[in-house]
């Protein structure tokens, strides 16, 4: 029998999460707030999105962990990755966006950026003081 499982992040705010979303190209349904699982069920959830493949996933705000949790039915993940590596790339280009967002406000800016063989991102930045 098929269930929902929720998986603990270390994601803790909403917009570099959406961001991170949008940079794949995952749609977030905006009017939907729940994921849909077997035989129909449903579980609430404060963003939800479909997957390639009819994959339902959602993130949950967890008020104990201060984080977002993520919240989908295992047994009926059909991505073409595991749900294991979907989140490592959600979180990488989370953290990307957190650094960006954090370091503009700051007053740096990125001179350059690589992206390297093993995946991660190497980035170099600049503040002019005036």
């Amino acid at each position: 029998m098929s269930h929902f499982s929720t998986i603990t992040t270390q994601l803790k705010e909403a917009e570099p999460l959406i961001k991170a979303l949008d940079y794949f190209g995952y749609e977030i349904n905006h009017e939907e707030k729940f994921v849909k699982g077997y035989r129909g069920r449903f579980t609430s959830v404060d963003i939800s999105m479909d997957l390639p493949g009819d994959t339902k996933v959602g993130f949950k705000w967890n008020n104990n962990s201060n984080t977002y949790e993520l919240v989908t039915d295992l047994d009926l993940w059909k991505f073409e990755i595991p749900v294991e590596r979907f989140i490592s790339k959600v979180t990488q280009m989370y953290a990307y966006q957190t650094i960006i967002s954090k370091t503009k406000v700051d007053g740096y800016q990125i001179v350059e950026q690589k992206n390297k063989n093993d995946g991660s991102i190497e980035l170099v930045l600049t503040k002019w003081d005036s």
